[in-house]
């Protein structure tokens, strides 16, 4: 597999070979003529006429998307078999499966920070792979055509919080493929969170998984999704001194490197600025010493009063 990713990273450098099958060129890429546009034109030879058909919304690519994705140096057949360069495709590539994150990232020294093994092994505890099985892969949330580690390159909370969210709404907020997953009927998201103050506010400044998953020290992310009973309701967990999004959300190296300046800055320009998780010593202070002053203005008034008396 390793010998594989090598050759297909070597070709890619190939000036001929990078522009034959660049994803910015659909029109001229062999699977993105088709797969990147809303129709797609093919000969019937059975009846030996030119035919236009709709494409099928969920094999539709977002060329943009695949050229800013990490996976953006390989062609669509270094994953996929080459037999689908032909049209028909055959009916029983449907059924092969595709590598995991593992065929290639697995036990890999140049990948080791990214903990994949840990990763697979928390995904596997989590609710999902317990009602899912085998069958609930890394892919079912991370696109293996468009993933973008928004979490370790942005500097913009709310743009890491939005694309994490948009994962897990891809189905709890999509009836067809929640039940392909689930079996069951889609949950109505508002009202099962109707407990939660500020839902909306929530939920654009903080991702599901802060309350919905086992915080790991030693993960960036954890994926340990777990079951809603045991989903975190308790606002003290987020909002005092030692909150759990220090742990999670607020762990990236890059949100601490522009927090150095001090929590004054933080609290100031923060955009996802949470209450009770940025405590600056320097304010703290000073509304301590203003609510003082307050108490002492007061009790002079009382005093000058009781003496005109």
């Amino acid at each position: 597999m390793k010998f594989t990713i090598i050759i297909a990273i070597a070709f890619y450098c190939i000036p001929w070979y990078s522009n034959a099958q660049s994803y910015q060129d659909a029109r001229n890429h062999p699977c993105l003529k088709c797969h990147s546009s809303q129709t797609y034109t093919f000969h019937n030879e059975l009846m030996d006429t030119e035919e236009k058909r709709l494409m099928n919304p969920y094999y539709i690519l977002d060329t943009v998307a695949l050229a800013i994705g990490v996976h953006n140096q390989f062609d669509c057949t270094d994953c996929h078999a080459f037999e689908y360069e032909s049209y028909p495709h055959a009916s029983n590539l449907k059924l092969e499966p595709l590598g995991t994150c593992l065929d290639c990232h697995g036990g890999d020294e140049s990948f080791a920070s990214y903990q994949f093994e840990k990763i697979v092994e928390e995904s596997e505890k989590s609710i999902h792979h317990q009602i899912y099985g085998e069958n609930f892969t890394c892919a079912k949330c991370h696109s293996q055509h468009t993933y973008a580690a928004t979490a370790r390159t942005s500097d913009n909370v709310l743009d890491i919080v939005d694309y994490s969210n948009k994962m897990c709404l891809s189905c709890h907020n999509d009836m067809n493929r929640y039940q392909l997953v689930s079996g069951h009927e889609n949950p109505k998201l508002v009202q099962i969170h109707d407990w939660l103050p500020n839902q909306e506010l929530h939920f654009k400044h903080v991702r599901c998984i802060e309350c919905h998953t086992e915080v790991i020290d030693s993960l960036m992310v954890s994926h340990n999704i777990q079951e809603k009973a045991k989903a975190v309701k308790n606002c003290v967990e987020c909002h005092t001194t030692n909150s759990r999004l220090k742990a999670s959300l607020y762990k990236y190296e890059n949100l601490r490197k522009r927090s150095k300046n001090g929590n004054v800055n933080t609290v100031l320009s923060n955009e996802s600025y949470v209450i009770g998780t940025h405590q600056s010593p320097l304010l703290k202070l000073l509304s301590i010493i203003i609510f003082l002053a307050t108490l002492v203005g007061i009790a002079t008034h009382i005093i000058f009063r009781i003496l005109k008396k």
